[in-house]
C-alpha cells in the first residue's frame, strides 16, 4: 500500500489503533456511517466510520456530520497536552459524534514498544523504545532550557522585554506621579488665588 499524502497515512494508523482495542471500536459503531472532517487549513482529512467502528476515507460529495478545524501552529500545542487537544480545536456539528471523537484522542495510545517487538523482538524493542523516550525527553528539557535562557537573556541582559511586575510598577509610579502633580498645580493656584 502506498500513501500519498498524511491524509492516506491517518486513516491506516488510526485502524492500527483500533484494530488492537476493542472497546474503542465499540464506542464508534453507534456512529456507524457517520462523516468526521479534520480541517487543518492545508489539508483536510476525511474519516467515515464503517459499520465494525473501523475507519474509512469518506467521499468528498457526502456531507459531515463534524467537522473540526485546527490552526496548524496549535499542532505543537496539542501533542504536547492531548487531554486539552479539543480546547484548540472548532467543531460544527453532531457534539454527540464529537465528543467520542474527543475521548478517543484522549485514550488511544500508540504502544510502539509492542509493534517493535514484533519486528526486532522484545529486547531490542525495549531498547529502542527506551532510547526514543530519553532522546525525546533530552529533547524537550533542551528545549525548555533554551526557551528559559533566551527570556533571561531579553528581560536581563539586553532588556527588550519586561516582567508584568515591573510594568505593574512603572504604571504605579506614574499614575502617582500623575496624582501628586495634579496636586501641585492646585495648590500653586491657591497660592497664587491667595497673593492677589
Amino acid at each position: 500500500m502506498t500513501f500519498r499524502s498524511p491524509a492516506d497515512f491517518l486513516p491506516a494508523a488510526i485502524n492500527h489503533l483500533l484494530a488492537q482495542e476493542a472497546w474503542a471500536r465499540a464506542k464508534l459503531v453507534p456512529h456507524a456511517g457517520k462523516i468526521a472532517v479534520f480541517d487543518a487549513g492545508l489539508m483536510a482529512v476525511r474519516l467515515k466510520v464503517a459499520a465494525d467502528g473501523m475507519l474509512e476515507a469518506a467521499p468528498t460529495d457526502e456531507a459531515a456530520t463534524v467537522t473540526i478545524r485546527v490552526q496548524l501552529s496549535d499542532l505543537p500545542l496539542i501533542m504536547q497536552n492531548r487531554e486539552r487537544a479539543f480546547s484548540y480545536v472548532k467543531i460544527d456539528g453532531d457534539a454527540d459524534f464529537a465528543n467520542t471523537i474527543s475521548q478517543l484522542s484522549q485514550s488511544l495510545r500508540w504502544e510502539a514498544e509492542d509493534d517493535l517487538s514484533k519486528a526486532v523482538g522484545d529486547i531490542a524493542a525495549h531498547r529502542i523504545a527506551a532510547g526514543a523516550r530519553s532522546a525525546f525527553d533530552g529533547a524537550k528539557a533542551l528545549h525548555q532550557s533554551i526557551t528559559e535562557n533566551v527570556a533571561e537573556y531579553f528581560l536581563e541582559e539586553s532588556p527588550m522585554l519586561m516582567r508584568p511586575q515591573a510594568v505593574s510598577e512603572f504604571t504605579n509610579d506614574v499614575t502617582r506621579l500623575r496624582d501628586d502633580v495634579a496636586r501641585l498645580a492646585k495648590r500653586i493656584e491657591k497660592l497664587k488665588g491667595g497673593t492677589r
